[in-house]
């Protein structure tokens, strides 16, 4: 069985990898523009196709597929990403580590196309290229942040970090929680491993809405989306598990 594993996981990731620099080579043409959304949304298909990945989706509350939003999730492994970019209703930009800028053809593809990176340890600095971002105009585009910062181990949420929340306030979109489940057990989220083949359920939880809040009270909008994304993990989980008995 570990032998199957690997070499599906050898092919897949020589697949992966070589669609990557193509679609990354159309994206960095195109940057912004309908193409680029074209291509990534691709490869994001491509990459849980060849992991044997089975995508569920659902949303508690349909969106305004006319309005922006500012996404935030759980983040449990690598697979996060193409399966939360396979179901977003808008094109989003992510807020990502600056390390991530550095990996050939993908870091140069995000930045042409509008993701943000940021020095995860200066949050000044941080904050000012969330601001450019946002700075450039958000019409029709969402922006999407990983709130704990960093892959959780276990089912646990880890403390969320508060760029989310202040992205939030500083262009008045309300907020959209996502909970992912399942990723984990395709692809472990730290060190060398195999590609799993299962489900993996992206939920788009309830709306909050920005009203009420301020930059004073950003901590009651942190504890809304944490207490969002928990409902959302949580019935992500549930379409995980009868997925697995059918």
């Amino acid at each position: 069985m570990k032998l199957v594993l690997f070499v599906r996981t050898i092919i897949a990731s020589l697949v992966i990898t070589v669609t990557m620099a193509f679609f990354a080579l159309i994206i960095g043409i195109f940057g912004e523009r309908p193409a680029a959304e074209w291509a990534l949304r691709t490869w994001c298909r491509i990459t849980l196709f060849m992991s044997g990945a089975e995508l569920i989706f659902r949303e508690l509350e349909p969106l305004d597929r006319s309005r922006s939003y500012v996404f935030v999730s759980n983040h449990t492994s690598n697979m996060d990403v193409p399966a939360i970019l396979a179901c977003t209703p808008e094109p989003i930009r992510f807020i990502a580590k600056r390390e991530l800028s550095y990996v050939p053809f993908f870091g140069w593809a995000a930045g042409r196309m509008g993701h943000v990176f940021v020095n995860r340890k200066d949050s000044h600095a941080a904050a000012r290229a969330i601001r450019h971002r946002i700075d450039k105009g958000m019409s029709g585009i969402g922006l999407f942040f990983f709130a704990e910062g960093t892959r959780a181990t276990t089912d646990a949420l880890l403390p969320f970090k508060k760029g989310a929340a202040v992205a939030a306030l500083n262009t008045g979109l309300d907020c959209v929680p996502i909970g992912v489940a399942g990723a984990r057990e395709v692809l472990a989220p730290k060190g060398l491993s195999l590609f799993r083949p299962g489900p993996i359920a992206v939920v788009f939880g309830r709306v909050i809405p920005l009203a009420g809040h301020t930059l004073k009270d950003r901590d009651a909008l942190v504890q809304a989306q944490r207490e969002g994304v928990e409902a959302a993990v949580a019935e992500a989980r549930t379409l995980v598990a009868k997925a697995r008995v059918r």
